[in-house]
C-alpha cells in the first residue's frame, strides 16, 4: 500500500489539557507505551514517538523497550520487541517532527485526532485515500489527558473526524482510539464478493 511506509505517530503528554481545559503535562504510563507500539506494528507503521518534557519520565519509556528488545522479554516474546523497537522518546512534537524529517527527507504531514465535533474536520475515507498517494511522510498525533491543545490543533494540515460510537458515551482511552484509527485509515480491506 502507498504512503504507509511514512506513517509515523506519537502520543502526545504536553502540550494537553485537563478537563477544565488548561494547558498541562500528563504522565507516561507503561500500558500506553506497550500497547500503542503493538498497534503500531500490526499496521505498519515506521515509528511511534511517545512526547514528554519531562526528562525524568523518559528512563520509564527506556526500560520498557529494553525489556522487550534486549531484556528477559525478548527472549520470552520475541514478537513484541519487534513491536517495542518502533519506540522512541522525545521532548517534543518538534523533535518527533525533526527526526521524521532527518529519516524521509522532508517533514511529515501532521494529521491531529479530538473527541470533539467541529468544523474543518476530515473523513477517515478521505484522509485513508489520501495516505494510498501521498509522497510526503504523515505523523499521526494523539493526545492524553483530554486532549490535544489548540496549538498544537493549529498546526494540522488534517484534522481527523472524532470516533463517534452509537451511544452519547465518548471516553475512549487513548490506546483504544489509536487502535480506532489505524484500522480505519490502514487495514486491508477486503471487498464485498470476498466477505462472509
Amino acid at each position: 500500500m502507498r504512503g504507509v511506509a511514512g506513517v509515523y505517530c506519537a502520543l502526545v503528554h504536553y502540550p494537553v489539557v485537563d478537563r477544565q481545559g488548561e494547558e498541562v503535562t500528563t504522565s507516561v504510563t507503561n500500558l500506553d507505551v506497550h500497547d500503542i507500539a503493538r498497534s503500531a506494528r500490526t499496521y505498519g507503521l515506521q515509528g511511534y514517538f511517545v512526547v514528554s518534557p519531562i526528562e525524568a519520565q523518559h528512563p520509564v519509556v527506556h526500560r520498557i523497550v529494553d525489556h522487550w528488545c534486549s531484556g528477559a522479554g525478548r527472549a520470552r516474546f520475541p514478537e513484541r520487541g519487534e513491536a517495542i523497537a518502533l519506540v522512541q522518546v522525545c521532548l517534543s512534537i518538534d523533535d518527533a517532527i525533526a527526526a521524521i524529517e532527518a529519516r524521509e527527507g522532508e517533514p511529515p504531514r501532521l494529521v491531529v485526532t479530538s473527541a470533539k465535533a467541529g468544523p474543518g474536520r476530515s473523513s477517515y475515507a478521505k484522509e485513508a485515500q489520501r495516505l494510498r498517494v501521498e509522497s510526503r511522510p504523515t505523523l499521526l498525533l494523539f493526545g492524553t489527558g483530554h486532549g490535544l491543545s489548540d496549538r498544537v490543533l493549529r498546526r494540522a494540515d488534517a484534522f481527523l473526524e472524532p470516533i463517534i460510537g452509537p451511544t452519547d458515551f465518548n471516553h475512549l482511552s487513548v490506546r483504544a482510539a489509536v487502535a480506532i484509527t489505524l484500522d480505519r485509515l490502514l487495514a486491508a480491506r477486503t471487498s464485498d464478493k470476498d466477505a462472509i
